[in-house]
């Protein structure tokens, strides 16, 4: 039995337009189970295609091209979280449990998968690590640090803080 293109194609067509983040077209790749997407303009007419290959990085395919289709949904899964749910890990799991810390002391908003860290940092090597923790979690894409740091302290070694007389002769 010969297949044609009407035996493996889909009629229901998703598309999505130039301007489309790579966060949306990762999470309706899974959502349609399709490899593909054409890609349209304003008016709805084809520009392009779009595929999962193309959206992982060139030299990822090169360095490793047995494997990949496998690979490559477990790759694009990481963007298929909830906003919440990644907002719930990082004050649960991560400032809470890892961190030792209440997390009320910051504030943490979630869109698209980017991550804006907002307050106090108690020190600065602790903003930092909450900063690169809070990247590594499953579905963040960025992480726009809004922290406030702590000022450093002034250096005293070329201040005097007694006043000497000495005799003019």
């Amino acid at each position: 039995m010969e297949a044609t293109v009407r035996d493996v194609m889909t009629t229901r067509v998703v598309s999505v337009t130039k301007d489309a983040w790579f966060r949306t077209m990762a999470v309706a790749l899974r959502e349609y189970r399709v490899s593909a997407f054409p890609v349209v303009d304003d008016d709805g007419k084809v520009i392009g295609v779009v595929s999962e290959a193309d959206m992982l990085a060139k030299e990822a395919l090169e360095s490793e091209p047995q494997g990949m289709p496998g690979m490559i949904g477990g790759l694009l899964s990481v963007f298929d979280r909830k906003d919440e749910d990644i907002r719930r890990e990082i004050l649960d799991e991560v400032i809470k449990r890892d961190l030792s810390t209440d997390p009320a002391v910051f504030t943490v908003a979630v869109k698209d998968g980017i991550v804006t860290l907002g307050g106090v940092a108690e020190t600065s090597e602790f903003g930092h690590d909450l900063v690169q923790r809070v990247k590594h979690v499953q579905g963040v894409v960025a992480v726009r640090d809004r922290l406030r740091y702590p000022l450093p302290p002034e250096p005293t070694g070329d201040r005097f803080d007694v006043l000497a007389r000495f005799p003019i002769d």
